[in-house]
């Protein structure tokens, strides 16, 4: 079980207060991820349910008990950090069974829980080796691995693949995803890459400057926006964000319509520009069109075969009915 609730849980340092009131339900098995830009709060939420941090104001229950003012280690909850934190003279198997030796676990058991955590992670192959003689996906793994052995009632991830590169995140992240569904865990997972939130999580929370900005799946913040932070945060390439006489014509303060639903050619459209940068990645083209009349630049996301270059004249026709509205206060019309 991993139900966690947080009732007006609030976090000040001193008269700085960095996450106002606030209240969170994550249900048992859900994949949530914590997103926003840096300095956000988010990583200091995820300490306050790990209990690595005191709680200013409020309350946090863990499958219905209050576990506010209880020490981490009794919470139930095992952490995933950024930095691996292995201990280099220690092979894979006495690495993950690290925790289990504190326990005073009995070594069958002990052995149990290794050999099932290393089954799961695709490590069994590696059990003797240390971890300087590993990738760093592999060291990511054993660190997993580590917290898969205690059992807990959730995994707390705090920003697990910042210190990987490009190509070993996207695997890892299909790792941890997999990982969920095969262990039907509660997992919160802390990142400031919303590529890595629309990919992995059941719930997203978008966090900024201390406050929930929206709580949904990826598809509803994806598809329903609920104020303007959010339009601009959730999305790759980000939604065009228009104001003045254009967003007057649809009766709104400010309209967003995402890349991927203009379309773009070399002679009909509903605006005119000019072509800048474009950024090909073979199946999408993204154009970034300057001199519209309506925007700085207008963002387009088009077929990898679409062949205007910089410099052409192109119009561009939004669809009407994947314009987002909003009013004077940032908010959702």
């Amino acid at each position: 079980m991993g139900r966690i609730v947080l009732d007006q849980v609030s976090k000040s340092f001193g008269d700085v207060e960095v996450i106002p009131p606030l209240e969170l339900l994550i249900e048992d098995g859900e994949f949530a991820v914590f997103v926003g830009p840096s300095g956000c709060g988010k990583s200091t939420l995820l300490r306050l349910i790990a209990g690595l941090e005191d709680v200013t104001g409020g309350k946090i229950e863990i499958d219905g008990q209050e576990m506010t003012s209880v020490p981490p280690a009794k919470r139930g909850l095992a952490m995933v950090f950024q930095s691996y934190a292995l201990y280099p003279h220690m092979s894979v198997r006495k690495n993950i069974a690290f925790p289990l030796r504190m326990a005073g676990l009995d070594k069958e058991e002990q052995q149990r829980r290794v050999a099932h955590a290393a089954s799961v992670l695709n490590l069994s192959d590696y059990l003797e080796r240390r971890p300087g003689q590993l990738s760093g996906g592999q060291r990511q793994r054993v660190a997993i691995g580590r917290a898969i052995v205690r059992e807990p009632a959730a995994f707390l991830f705090d920003e697990p693949l910042s210190n990987l590169d490009a190509a070993l995140r996207v695997g890892m992240r299909l790792e941890i995803s997999e990982l969920h569904e095969r262990l039907g865990t509660t997992m919160i997972y802390v990142t400031h890459d919303q590529v890595e939130a629309m990919t992995m999580a059941d719930k997203i929370v978008v966090l900024n400057a201390g406050n929930i900005e929206q709580v949904g799946s990826p598809l509803e913040l994806y598809r329903e926006p609920r104020n303007l932070f959010v339009a601009g945060f959730i999305g790759s390439p980000r939604m065009n964000l228009i104001e003045g006489k254009e967003a007057a014509r649809h009766d709104a303060h400010a309209i967003g319509i995402r890349p991927e639903h203009i379309a773009v050619s070399g002679s009909e459209g509903n605006w005119s520009g000019v072509v800048g940068v474009s950024e090909h990645l073979g199946s999408d083209t993204f154009f970034h069109v300057h001199d519209t009349g309506v925007a700085e630049t207008i963002t387009v996301r088009a077929d990898g075969e679409v062949g205007f270059r910089h410099g052409d004249r192109v119009y561009l026709a939004p669809r009407q009915d994947a314009i987002h509205r909003f009013d004077a206060k940032g908010l959702r019309i």
